[in-house]
């Protein structure tokens, strides 16, 4: 897979699934590996894209065994607008590996 360079860099815990998605042509905004602290309470992944768009990501992150927990169509509200619709897909934290 060839490594892309992203500004600011992704959090290790959301790096594997942008990889594997942008490798695989799904342009992606924005991410975050969830958690206290973070954007997000879980691993998430922000898109643009069609009506079509999702599917191929989803199609993309099941074929690489990505943990995908929801694909959501989303519209955030900008000064009492809605804008959008964006795609977002969550996944399942994964566990910390075991001492």
């Amino acid at each position: 897979m060839q490594e892309l360079i992203f500004s600011p860099p992704l959090d290790p815990g959301i790096k594997r699934e942008v990889m594997i998605l942008a490798s695989n042509g799904v342009e992606t905004y924005e991410s975050c590996e969830g958690g206290p602290g973070h954007s997000y309470p879980e691993p998430t992944v922000r898109f643009h894209g069609n009506a079509g768009a999702g599917w191929k990501a989803l199609q993309v992150a099941l074929n690489h065994d990505l943990p995908v927990f929801a694909l959501r169509r989303t519209w955030s509200i900008d000064d009492c607008v809605p804008t959008g619709p964006t795609w977002e897909m969550v996944f399942f934290r994964r566990k910390a590996p075991q001492a």
